[in-house]
């Protein structure tokens, strides 16, 4: 989304737009376009380079609306593990995007450790509330990379919200605590009308069940004992929230998403899904920025069957097509053929383990072997115009 109180300045003709998503575990997306465009400079240096890294509600989406022009706010919050952590949320006039992995998410582990049963979502619902006192209207708030399966319970006592037990005490944080939970007072809880919450991600998973959150614990460090204390835990939450709320959610397509926070934004915040990466293309302004370009170069760490499902590379690679531009891929691996390629509108894909066969010095010199990369692709798809180019 682009402010109209502040519309940016038209991407150049005939530029190259970079659109990666992050290699995990490697590079950030940020950093993954900062070495295609040091490459293409290098080897093109007549041809514009325009850098809008992308994600899809996961690790980095925050950060891409900075990169897009949006303005980083930073605001001390409490972390998973009840630690306070310095979070950073992405503002642009009355838009706000939030990202549960600024707050909640397994980075925020202290050491990495997971914390299954007393991970909070807290920390999330106290962003949420500051976006709100920024005077966000909209906000999109991004659910990939969470450490917590508490249901969105640490999400409403973020904004005010208290869930008590049967002595009238405050509930301690984590998904394994709901099984005590007796009441809920939420006379503190703002009031969102007028305020549409967008949650970005694919809407699949209810909350409870073996496709439900509790199911997807043992990724965060949960064992089957403890997956069965979080079940119990979010059913009676489900029971006690639906009654507060007046909304059935708990069977709702995304309820289970990030352990359970989609529940309590679908039940107290009447949010609803879009998909993450066409959200966040609409968000970035992927379309002008698109306009008149030569080429879009997207990305990840493996093009694998995974991709195919709804990656943010494929997001990308649609979205170019659209605007009638030819997409090719950068990768660390790839795993998918020449045809599946194509049929995702990725045109052609360009893999370090090409250049680098060694997959462990491919991870530590990913910067360099991608802006090496670039050399093929100009000489493929950037053709001298002129004797500048």
């Amino acid at each position: 989304m682009v402010s109209a109180d502040n519309p940016p300045d038209p991407p150049p003709r005939g530029h190259v737009l970079l659109a990666p998503d992050r290699f995990a575990g490697t590079l950030t997306a940020p950093e993954v376009a900062r070495h295609l465009a040091i490459g293409l400079r290098r080897a093109r240096p007549a041809v514009p380079v325009v850098e809008l890294p992308v994600a899809d509600g996961g690790d980095g989406t925050a950060e891409a609306a900075v990169v897009a022009g949006y303005r980083r706010v930073e605001v001390e919050v409490c972390g998973p593990t009840g630690r306070p952590v310095t979070a950073s949320l992405a503002l642009d006039g009355h838009t706000a995007v939030v990202e549960l992995a600024q707050a909640s998410g397994l980075r925020r582990l202290p050491n990495g450790k997971p914390q299954p049963l007393t991970a909070t979502s807290l920390g999330t619902g106290q962003m949420v509330a500051h976006a709100l006192r920024l005077g966000a209207r909209r906000i999109v708030l991004g659910l990939g990379g969470g450490a917590c399966t508490d249901g969105g319970a640490g999400l409403v006592q973020g904004l005010g919200g208290r869930l008590l037990d049967a002595t009238g005490k405050d509930l301690p944080p984590g998904g394994a605590a709901l099984r005590s939970l007796h009441a809920l007072d939420l006379r503190a809880m703002p009031d969102l009308s007028g305020v549409s919450i967008v949650l970005a991600g694919d809407a699949v998973d209810p909350l409870l069940g073996r496709n439900g959150a509790a199911a997807s614990g043992p990724r965060k460090g949960a064992s089957r004992d403890e997956v069965r204390i979080l079940d119990a835990g979010l059913r009676r939450w489900a029971d006690l929230a639906e009654a507060a709320s007046r909304r059935p959610t708990r069977d709702r397509p995304g309820a289970g998403a990030a352990g359970g926070v989609g529940f309590a934004a679908l039940a107290f915040l009447g949010a609803r899904f879009e998909p993450g990466i066409a959200l966040l293309l609409d968000l970035l302004g992927f379309a002008e920025k698109a306009r008149g370009a030569r080429l879009v170069v997207t990305g990840e760490g493996t093009l694998d069957v995974q991709t195919l499902r709804g990656r943010p590379s494929v997001g990308v690679a649609r979205a170019g097509a659209r605007a009638d531009v030819p997409v090719v891929a950068v990768a660390g691996r790839r795993g998918l053929t020449g045809e599946q390629l194509r049929r995702a509108r990725i045109q052609a894909a360009y893999v370090l383990t090409d250049i680098e066969p060694d997959s462990d010095r491919c991870k530590r010199q990913a910067g360099p072997l991608l802006e090496q990369l670039t050399v093929a692709i100009a000489d493929e798809w950037l053709p001298p115009r002129g004797p500048h180019d």
